[in-house]
C-alpha cells in the first residue's frame, strides 16, 4: 500500500531550537484545513501496516519527526521499524529519574541491535533535589503534579523544533486511548501525532516481538504488562487489566501524555 505524503498549512510562528539539533521552523498551526488534511491522512492510514505508517510519518515529517519511548514492547517494534525505515529519527526517553534498571539496560540493548541512539531526557532537578523541595517523594501526596513536574515538562522541552511525534499507543489499551486516530493534532503539544500501532492489539505486538526476536525489558516476563517508574508501577494479577499495576489504589490511569485535550 503506497501512502502519497501530503502537503500542510501553516503559519509562520517561532519555536525555540530543539535537542535534535535542528535550526528553528516555523511550528505547525491548527487551521480548519489542515485539521481536515489530518483527519483524511488518517483515515487512509486506516487499513495501513505499522511500517506503512512510519514510511508515511518519516516522508512527510522527517527530520522534523520525533519519538518519545519508554521502552515498552510497542516502542520497541516501533524502533525495529525505525531502523529500516529511517534510523536518523531523533528518538527519546523521558529519563524522571525513577525508572527501573531493566528499562535503562534496554536502552543499550536497542543501540547494540539497531543502532538508534535514545537520547536520555531528565527533568532539570535530580531526585534528590526535587523530593527535597516538595519535603519527600510526590508521588505519594501528588503523582499528577509528579508526572507534570517530571514528563510533560520535560517533553516539552524535548519537541522544540518538531512538527510531529509518534508514539507507540494501542486502542485497546484503555478507554482514553480507545478514539485515538492514526494522525491526529495533539492540542496538549501543539504536534501532529502518529501511532503506527493503534490498530494493533497486544497479541500483535508480541507476536512480531517473538518472530523478529525484537529486544524488550524482561520484567514483561515477571508479570509487568505496562511498565513506568518503579514507585508508581506493580505486577499484576491474572485477569487484570494490562495497566493495572499502573498507579494502582489510585483513580490515575495515565502520566498526562496520552490524555487528550479538547
Amino acid at each position: 500500500m503506497s501512502i502519497p505524503p501530503t502537503k500542510p498549512l501553516i503559519r509562520a510562528m517561532t519555536r525555540e531550537i530543539g535537542p535534535a539539533g535542528l535550526p528553528p521552523a516555523p511550528p505547525l498551526e491548527a487551521t480548519p484545513e489542515f485539521l481536515e488534511e489530518l483527519a483524511a491522512a488518517s483515515q487512509r492510514l486506516e487499513a495501513a501496516s505499522p511500517e506503512e505508517i512510519i514510511r508515511f510519518a518519516v516522508e512527510r515529517y522527517f527530520p522534523r519527526l520525533t519519538m518519545a519511548t519508554a521502552f515498552g514492547p510497542e516502542g520497541c517494534v516501533i524502533l525495529y521499524y525505525l531502523a529500516k525505515v529511517e534510523p536518523r529519527t531523533y528518538v527519546f526517553n523521558l529519563d524522571t529519574g525513577y525508572q527501573f534498571k531493566e528499562t535503562l539496560e534496554l536502552r543499550d540493548q536497542i543501540a547494540t541491535k539497531y543502532g538508534i541512539e535514545v537520547d536520555m531526557r531528565q527533568p532539570e532537578l535530580t531526585v534528590a533535589d526535587y523530593e527535597a523541595l516538595h519535603g519527600g517523594p510526590l508521588y505519594q501526596t501528588n503523582p499528577d503534579q509528579c508526572c507534570f513536574d517530571r514528563k510533560i515538562k520535560v517533553l516539552r522541552e524535548s519537541v522544540g523544533g518538531m512538527h510531529a511525534w509518534m508514539s507507540g499507543i494501542r486502542r485497546d489499551q484503555s478507554p482514553d486511548r480507545a478514539v485515538s486516530p492514526i494522525v491526529g493534532w495533539d492540542r496538549k503539544f501543539s504536534l501532529v501525532k502518529i501511532s503506527p500501532l493503534a490498530n494493533w492489539t497486544k497479541k500483535d505486538v508480541w507476536k512480531l516481538i517473538t518472530e523478529e526476536d525484537i529486544p524488550y525489558n524482561p520484567l514483561h516476563d515477571k508479570g509487568y504488562p505496562s511498565i513506568g517508574c518503579w514507585p508508581c508501577t506493580r505486577s499484576v494479577m491474572f485477569g487484570e487489566d494490562e495497566r493495572a499495576g499502573r498507579w494502582s489504589g489510585t483513580a490515575k490511569t495515565e502520566c498526562g501524555l496520552h490524555t487528550i485535550e479538547k
